[in-house]
């Protein structure tokens, strides 16, 4: 069954249960044993649970908004996991605004989000807003809608003064800009047929519920968080992960008693890690599984505090993303995060482990017990300690993560 979209909001604003601290950072260096042989046989199938679901309704299921159509303005692919939708009016400064944040998220997912634009001008407000939405029309005749879309929004502070007739004049002159066929355009702008979409989109809108513009539906359901880049790339991320989600949980992949060295080859460099099969042989068998799985290709260091820890293992870069499963937390006593380098599997509550992991770049005594050590950086810690720092809860633009490329594992 397919969850509702407050699910998977509520999981965009779930954080880790790390928090940020201020221990100094000390050296690095192994400290763990060569593994020994595990005489209890692990049970991989009990200490895991599959999270299957769906987290959006099908496009079948009953809604008051029309369905997707080709008449509708659409950019992206046709099949994309993701549909936004957007009734909007060129003649709004939250609008403007949401138009340049979705600017930003087709970049970021070119090939997993489709974005609709539905006209909802507000008449009552707006003395260009109809004029506006018939030029976007009448460009679209042409092929250019999204062309004229994005210069009404980009330049809304130099026309949003006009009166009609001189915002006339700087569409006839936009239209010239866009190489459009100008008589054709100036026809169509005032024809019966677009003159009559934005009265009807308005009443359609009243009809349907919206209050004010933007308006957007996600996957088909209203979406009432908060309208910035940070909340709708989360969401668009969590959704978009479903479709790489295993259905099960792994098999066994490793033999407790052998010895698995992790290489991270990152952008800025190789990360070396002794993995401790023996200690944690369910965060193993999984990081094997997800490694060789390509799970970790690609994957962002999306949060990396100084002097606390790196986090990565999320291919959707919200750092809630999950592989569809979780599993059970594994505490060895004799393992402790009392040294920058170890590696630690990351959670929201007992029994969560799922992809996400970390890496310390301090020693961290107060997480102790309450995350799974599975292993520690034998190479590379000046590569940890190299990556770009984020904190995405910090609010404001943030810089563009590091990456980890790809992930050999080495079995001996």
């Amino acid at each position: 069954m397919r969850k509702p979209l407050a699910i998977v909001l509520l999981l965009a604003f779930l954080v880790s249960a790390c928090g940020s601290q201020n221990a100094a950072p000390v050296e690095s260096t192994p400290t763990h044993a060569a593994p020994s042989v595990t005489s209890t046989p692990v049970d991989y199938a009990a200490s895991c649970n599959a999270v299957q679901s769906e987290p959006t309704p099908g496009p079948d299921e009953p809604s008051r908004f029309p369905r997707v159509t080709q008449e509708d303005h659409s950019l992206g692919p046709e099949n994309a996991p993701v549909t936004l939708i957007v009734y909007s009016d060129f003649q709004c400064r939250p609008c403007s605004e949401v138009a340049e944040i979705l600017k930003k998220l087709r970049e970021e997912y070119p090939d997993t989000l489709k974005i609709i634009y539905r006209y909802f001008p507000l008449l009552t407000i707006n003395d260009k807003a109809a004029l506006a939405a018939q030029a976007a029309e009448a460009a679209g005749l042409q092929g250019k809608f999204w062309e004229m879309h994005d210069a009404l929004y980009d330049d809304l502070i130099s026309w949003d003064g006009l009166t009609p007739e001189e915002f006339e004049t700087w569409l006839a002159d936009k239209a010239v800009e866009l190489a459009l066929d100008k008589e054709r355009f100036q026809a169509d702008l005032h024809s019966k047929e677009v003159a009559i979409i934005p009265p009807m989109a308005f009443n359609e809108g009243l009809l349907i519920g919206m209050a004010s513009a933007p308006f957007i539906l996600i996957n088909g359901q209203i979406y009432t968080g908060p309208v910035n880049f940070t909340a709708l790339n989360n969401v668009i991320g969590a959704i978009a992960l479903g479709e790489r989600q295993f259905k099960h949980c792994p098999e066994a992949v490793i033999e407790p008693d052998k010895e698995y060295i992790a290489t991270l080859h990152t952008n800025k460099g190789d990360i070396v890690i002794q993995l401790f099969a023996d200690k944690a042989p369910l965060a193993v068998n999984n990081f094997v599984f997800l490694a060789r799985e390509g799970w970790y290709d690609n994957n962002p260091f999306y949060r990396v505090i100084a002097n606390f820890t790196a986090q990565t293992g999320d291919p959707s870069g919200t750092g809630m993303g999950l592989p569809g499963y979780l599993f059970n937390t594994e505490i060895a006593p004799d393992l402790r995060f009392d040294r920058p380098g170890m590696v630690a599997m990351d959670n929201i509550g007992p029994n969560t482990n799922g992809s996400r992991f970390f890496i310390t770049l301090a020693e961290l005594p107060q997480m102790d017990g309450s995350f799974t050590i599975f292993g520690q950086v034998l190479q590379g810690m000046d590569v940890v300690e190299s990556l770009t720092l984020r904190f995405p809860e910090g609010g404001g633009d943030l810089p563009e993560p590091d990456r980890i490329l790809s992930v050999t594992i080495e079995e001996r």
